[in-house]
């Protein structure tokens, strides 16, 4: 085993978004310095169990944790995170996982991974929950830390902090599972009182466009709203903008910690390839592009990057963000749509890609984004929270 920090890459996971997580971990796997690293693949499998391996040619192969057990060329390991010992991972027995209650059990240790580069998209990996379990852990991971992923995971909550932070918005109405069963014209009337047609309804804590819908006219409305309800207890139904660019902006930084401060990457113009960008058009059938970098003036592409920044800094971000805006194609005004603390890494993924176009080659934001991690985490270690 070589010299180097032990990198824990944590993907799957329990959300719709489980093959994207996947996706995005091959790619970051191809792009690290594998002589600086000991790289660990921990696989989330869809019921919540983690698994181990060092098999990196197999991932390349598979779509999914559950496909990666069950391959006969894979060597797994069952793990369980401990929270008393730094880094470590215990091994499981497979028969403890069937067991519906788990009485003591002390399981054999594997070697501490340094740290842990989360790769899950959805609830349950960019959320804040399992930034918490790192918490406990002791470990420094990658990205955002509890209260600015769960904040930017509830789309609903993400809004409220922007508005008390002056940054310009698209018009929203939320509504809840409970108030639409109760209420369902009601709750229509009041859509239709405060927004105009056309409008786009997405659950409040989602990634990837899943249970995204855009309605025109009322019965519309309610069918998508129905759909997004399939997905979370809490949805938002936005004003839909026409005539606009979908801009996006990545970030890198620790907001409030260090020197430099956040940085803001040259924006990017997203191009779907259907009437918006939904998640077939993301990753299936391959029919929307990017522009890089967009096609916006000086000042424009200066007020993408300083309201970026500005969101970044308003939910007290940490490592990255992706910032999506829209652009009136006439006025220029740049609105927010959304701030994403746990973007994709694919290959077809605009935050490398808008950092690539920036100056920052692939490998080198992963060192980057190790660095502040770290940085991030050492910034606690004196803090008297223990006692």
């Amino acid at each position: 085993m070589k010299d180097g920090l032990h990198i824990g890459i944590l993907f799957g996971g329990r959300s719709c978004e489980h093959e994207v997580s996947v996706t995005s971990a091959r790619s970051i796997l191809k792009a690290l310095h594998r002589n600086k690293y000991n790289v660990h693949l921990i696989g989330i499998d869809k019921s919540g169990h983690w698994h181990l391996s060092d098999d990196i040619e197999a991932l390349a192969s598979t779509g999914c944790v559950e496909k990666i057990e069950a391959a006969d060329s894979v060597s797994t390991t069952t793990v369980s995170l401990s929270l008393h010992n730094q880094g470590n991972l215990i091994r499981l027995p497979e028969s403890l996982i069937s067991d519906s209650v788990i009485s003591d059990f002390s399981g054999s240790h594997i070697p501490a991974v340094d740290i842990v580069f989360p790769v899950l998209h959805g609830p349950f990996g960019e959320d804040g929950t399992l930034q918490g379990v790192l918490e406990m852990a002791g470990l420094p991971y990658v990205g955002c830390g509890v209260a600015a992923s769960a904040l930017a995971m509830d789309k609903a909550l993400a809004k409220k902090v922007f508005e008390c932070a002056n940054i310009p918005q698209v018009r929203y109405v939320v509504c809840t599972v409970w108030q639409w069963q109760k209420h369902k014209n009601r709750v229509i009337d009041k859509i239709e009182s405060e927004l105009d047609y056309a409008l786009f309804v997405k659950p409040a804590n989602m990634g990837s466009s899943v249970g995204i819908s855009k309605a025109r006219k009322r019965d519309q409305l309610a069918v998508a709203i129905e759909h997004a309800f399939e997905f979370d207890n809490k949805i938002l139904i936005e004003q839909a903008m026409e005539n606009c660019h979908e801009i996006e902006c990545a970030i890198l930084g620790n907001a409030h910690l260090g020197n430099a401060g956040p940085k803001a990457s040259v924006p990017g113009e997203i191009i779907p390839g259907a009437e918006f960008y939904n998640y077939e058009t993301k990753y299936i059938d391959d029919k929307s592009r990017s522009v890089i970098p967009a096609p916006l003036d000086a000042k424009t592409t200066a007020r993408v990057q300083q309201l970026a920044i500005k969101a970044f800094k308003a939910i007290d971000g940490r490592g990255l963000a992706r910032v999506d805006f829209f652009v009136h194609q006439d006025s220029h005004e740049v609105i927010l749509n959304e701030l994403n603390t746990l973007p994709g890494f694919t290959p077809i993924s605009m935050y490398p890609k808008l950092w690539a176009a920036s100056g920052i080659p692939y490998p080198e934001l992963l060192d980057r984004l190790i660095e502040l991690a770290i940085e991030n985490h050492q910034s606690k270690q004196s803090l008297k929270r223990v006692f």
